[in-house]
């Protein structure tokens, strides 16, 4: 028994003084074994990913012959070698989180812009055909309709020219039936862009109201900012109805909720198509189903065509008006019409799911500002 402790103690002995040997690095010779048996058994780096079982068979044990110390640097390159490919055989990647981009997706969906020949309208197509969808360019100039699904399709996109009067049922039926040729009978987004004002409809800062507002104007300003929002909403959104499926986006304006001074016919009309924006979502849902949306979006100040003169000098000055805009907008800016694709992808795709009957501005925070 003692002789066997005493080989135990010797034998411990001896293997820390080979290790303390071989880490102060006191003899070259041992270095040089130390290096020769781990390069004989150690994969190289670039195979360290080889399975455990294919790489085992160059872990082979220590040689009986080979010195003492020799086989003691073998046993713990050995089992180092074990352990990292033990490690990375068990390690496993951490799931990817899960993709976003096709919450905005519109790829094969048939969108129709009203007013799709306007500055911001035509943004609206180019903006929905970067996200996928096939645009028609619905407008009453048949050029500019033209020019704007050029360069939809010249960016890589699909477009057509849809030539049409908002106000008018008979020719919005004729481009429906142009579009369902073209598309075949769906429709999947309604975009209604189209819209304006005239002075007519509106009170001058020195006017009097019971003086100067003419009702021809106003009906005619009412007739291009609510019907023509009702009519394309029910000769496109018939095929919607048929398919129990899609979406329709209204564009509304600050003047709707807002008191704006001057603009009497056209805030009327933009209060009128937020009224019709909640009861045609909840008549649509309730009737068709959750996959049936109407909203809205209420731009802030942008500027436009009907606008550029009320708000700009011809030199590119502010007017007294555009002044008193900015200063009570706290962005301090007008908007950049790209400002609104974004909102608007989001309501027509996945992503607005259960957004209906809502309308959102997007005004840099004119609406929320009471001016103090």
């Amino acid at each position: 028994m003692q002789d066997t402790t005493a080989v135990v103690r010797s034998r411990t002995l001896e293997r820390r003084q080979s290790c303390r040997a071989m880490l102060r690095g006191r003899r070259q010779a041992r270095h040089d074994e130390r290096d020769a048996a781990c390069c004989a058994v150690v994969p190289p780096i670039a195979t360290t990913t080889t399975s455990l079982s294919s790489s085992s068979t160059s872990l082979l044990p220590p040689r009986q012959d080979a010195p003492p110390s020799s086989r003691r640097l073998r046993s713990v390159a050995t089992a180092l070698a074990i352990s990292a490919l033990a490690g990375s055989a068990l390690e496993t990647p951490a799931p990817a989180p899960p993709p976003t981009h096709g919450l905005f997706d519109l790829a094969g969906k048939v969108a129709v812009v009203t007013g799709g020949t306007g500055v911001l309208g035509s943004v609206m197509c180019r903006g929905l055909a970067a996200h996928g969808a096939k645009v028609a360019v619905l407008g009453r100039r048949a050029d500019v309709a033209q020019q704007v699904a050029d360069e939809i399709v010249a960016a890589g996109g699909e477009a057509m020219a849809l030539p049409g009067d908002v106000t008018d049922a008979a020719s919005l039926t004729d481009a429906r039936a142009r579009l369902e040729e073209a598309w075949g009978p769906r429709v999947d987004i309604l975009v209604n862009a189209a819209g304006g004002n005239q002075q007519g409809a509106t009170v001058g800062v020195d006017a009097s109201f019971s003086e100067s507002f003419n009702m021809e104007s106003f009906a005619q300003v009412t007739k291009l900012n609510m019907v023509g929002i009702i009519l394309p909403s029910k000769i496109f959104g018939s095929l919607m109805e048929r398919q129990k499926s899609g979406t329709i986006v209204n564009i509304s304006s600050m003047a709707a909720s807002q008191t704006i001074t001057r603009v009497c016919g056209y805030s009327a009309a933009k209060a009128a198509i937020e009224n019709f924006t909640k009861w045609l979502a909840v008549e649509l849902a309730i009737k068709k189903g959750d996959k049936l949306r109407v909203n809205a979006i209420a731009p802030g100040f942008f500027i436009a065509e009907q606008n550029r003169e009320l708000l700009t000098n011809d030199d590119g000055s502010l007017t007294e008006r555009g002044e008193s805009i900015i200063t009570n907008t706290p962005f301090r800016r007008f908007g950049k019409a790209e400002e609104l694709v974004g909102p608007l992808i989001m309501l027509c795709s996945d992503a607005g799911s259960f957004i209906t009957g809502e309308v959102v501005s997007v005004d840099g925070g004119f609406s929320s500002y009471s001016g103090v």
